[in-house]
């Protein structure tokens, strides 16, 4: 192997200028260097990273061997999560109890004014109902007095109809009245009573005495009386009659005790009808009649 002293042999001539030029090329190296670590701090790049500067002498010498990489540290575990912390909702603030306190008051009115509007609605449906109340009240009594009306004008008109009917019997009662005292006096001029006689008679009259017997015999066979009895019960009845006999009325004037038997009488007399006249055509009239049960 050569020596550097062989080796200069051969060299060029050294350059006055060189020294200059080999100060300026280390402060440009080492200002390089700087600007690159500057860098490489700046990026946070991986410390072992390494470079390469190849420096100039005026002995050419020959480099070392590039040192192998070293490995990468594994990295580093993912850090444990933080347990997490609920938080509690802030605290309202200011501004929104304000408006909170608002909203309920609306709220509040809100209601209020809705109740006093059932309340109204609730007082005006029972106005009404008050209202309809007195309406068909009126109502009823407007047809009442309208029926009371009616019925009095009909009971005024059935009076006036009685009154008149009344009038027209007691008319003709009077008529009759009138004609019987007019008889009355046309017959006193040939009365044949006593001095002391009180009738109105021409002359003294009576029923013969058969004349019991026919009305016995006219009347008996229209009793309907099955009962039995204990001993001989009597009815006495009081006869009215017309002049051609017809039997106007009858009224019992004495009781058998019995009235079965009573109502009996009665019934017969009625189914009588006529009373037949005595021996001179007339029929007396009034006429008690005794009725025996046994006779």
């Amino acid at each position: 192997m050569p020596s550097a002293i062989d080796r200069l042999e051969f060299a060029p001539h050294p350059d006055p200028g060189a020294l200059r030029a080999f100060s300026l090329a280390v402060v440009a190296h080492l200002l390089l260097l700087a600007a690159l670590t500057w860098g490489v701090n700046w990026r946070h790049s991986n410390p072992d990273i390494s470079f390469d500067a190849e420096l100039w002498s005026s002995v050419p010498q020959e480099a070392a061997p590039k040192p192998a990489e070293a490995l990468p540290p594994p990295p580093p575990p993912p850090p444990a999560p933080e347990p997490q912390v609920k938080a509690s909702p802030p605290a309202p603030a200011p501004d929104a109890d304000i408006a909170l306190e608002r909203e309920k008051k609306r709220k509040l009115e809100l209601k209020k004014k809705e109740a006093e509007l059932a309340k109204a609605k609730a007082e005006q449906e029972k106005l009404k109902e008050l209202q309809a109340k007195k309406e068909k009240d009126l109502k009823e009594k407007e047809a009442k007095a309208k029926e009371d009306l009616a019925k009095r004008k009909a009971d005024e008109k059935t009076q006036d109809v009685k009154a008149q009917e009344k009038k027209k019997l007691e008319s003709a009662a009077a008529e009759k009245q009138r004609q019987e005292n007019i008889k009355r006096s046309l017959g006193l001029a040939g009365a044949t009573g006593s001095a002391d006689s009180k009738g109105s008679a021409q002359k003294s009259s009576g029923p013969s005495a058969s004349y019991g017997g026919k009305v016995r015999a006219k009347v008996k066979p229209n009793i309907v009386f099955t009962d039995e009895v204990a001993g001989n019960p009597t009815a006495e009845v009081e006869v009215r009659t017309a002049l051609d006999g017809s039997i106007i009325s009858q009224r019992l004037i004495k009781s058998s005790g019995n009235k079965a038997w009573d109502d009996a009488v009665i019934k017969a007399i009625i189914r009588t009808e006529t009373m037949p006249r005595d021996v001179d055509g007339r029929v007396p009239t009034p006429m008690i009649l005794e009725f025996k049960r046994n006779d």
